[in-house]
């Protein structure tokens, strides 16, 4: 019997990281990071910085922004009894009630009510009910009288991945940093963290040199940080997640192909939104639909694009999708440049660009 291929095995994707590499904060300003500037075909890469981004495209070129927007999902409350209960809002169910991940689960009887509170104020907020059990080990969650997401807006607090560490939780300037300035449809519980890097100045110069603009959306689940707990990457089963490639991104599309311009994907949802779409038959009605797509070596891109994104988790989904566009090899080689360069990784880290 043959071994399987290393490029089929989640180990084969695995790096040394420093813990001092993750950065913990965004630059100072939307834009201050670095850019490591890659050829998906090869050679050496070039260390620049993310405001050098025009010189790297052409007139003509379409870039993809995803346009979620990122919900103030997780929540404080304290049960009757004085324990604490974490909760991490997911998606609506059609019924007032939301999807939700509770911690303490177990503990949290159904029906039982909780009362929402600030962090580090104790100031008390609406009750919640704490309902049945839902696909994913999630719960039904209910504000009566109130809407759960006039709840979040109010007194959530940005979902910030458990790699960035806030003693006493998330702070004020991560409401507005952990958000894209073009965040338009509410339904992420991560940030597209790719695009957090744009700010208006950085978009008029990318339409100054000619460059289209479109957005796709696909909202960002809590299945992103979610562990891939089978070696053998044909055994892992997605997470679904919800996208939409409305009808003037899909003309957008068409059109750049057509003059045989380059496609840039900012980030990794907007490379599975155009892969996912591309893949479903390329429709052009504008519906919302589901995606567990999981590109990698073996089964990568169906069509061209260039991709900009962030450093990612060793071992990830995210890193094996890198992979898919330049081999495993080539990505742990630019990854270990990066590493040595002190380029700095994750959500809040500097962006890499393979053309």
């Amino acid at each position: 019997m043959l071994s399987p291929s290393p490029d089929s095995l989640l180990s084969s994707y695995d790096f040394a990281l420093p813990r001092e590499a993750i950065a913990q904060y965004p630059s100072d300003a939307r834009g201050g990071s670095r850019l490591l500037v890659a050829s998906q075909g090869g050679g050496p890469a070039q260390d620049c910085v993310f405001t050098d981004l025009p010189t790297f495209l052409e007139a003509g070129d379409l870039v993809l922004l995803n346009d979620t927007r990122v919900l103030a999902a997780r929540l404080t409350a304290r049960r009757t009894t004085g324990g604490a209960v974490r909760l991490l809002a997911l998606e609506p169910t059609g019924d007032g009630a939301w999807r939700c991940l509770v911690k303490p689960s177990a503990k949290v009887k159904v029906g039982e009510t909780v009362q929402v509170e600030r962090r580090g104020t104790g100031e008390v907020g609406p009750s919640l009910e704490v309902g049945e059990r839902a696909e994913g080990g999630a719960r039904l969650v209910r504000c009566p009288g109130q809407s759960m997401a006039e709840v979040m807006e109010v007194w959530g607090e940005m979902p910030l991945p458990p790699y960035i560490e806030r003693a006493e939780g998330p702070e004020a300037t991560d409401r507005l940093r952990y958000q894209t300035v073009f965040a338009a449809h509410d339904g992420a519980v991560a940030a597209p963290t790719a695009g957090l890097h744009f700010d208006e100045r950085s978009l008029e110069a990318l339409r100054a040199k000619g460059v289209e603009i479109a957005y796709v959306t696909l909202h960002v689940g809590a299945g992103t940080f979610a562990p891939v707990r089978e070696d053998e990457l044909t055994a892992h089963e997605m997470h679904g997640e919800h996208y939409r490639v409305a009808p003037a991104t899909a003309e957008a599309i068409t059109a750049a192909e057509q003059r045989s311009a380059r496609i840039v994907c900012v980030g990794t949802t907007s490379a599975r939104s155009l892969e996912s779409w591309h893949r479903a038959g390329r429709p052009t009605d504008g519906a919302m639909r589901s995606t567990h797509l999981f590109l990698r070596p073996g089964d990568g891109p169906q069509i061209s694009f260039s991709l900009l994104t962030n450093f990612h988790l060793p071992k990830s989904t995210l890193v094996v999708l890198v992979a898919s566009l330049l081999g495993r090899e080539r990505t742990l080689s630019l990854y270990e440049h990066a590493l040595a360069s002190g380029y700095r990784f994750y959500s809040y880290g500097d962006a890499c660009l393979f053309l």
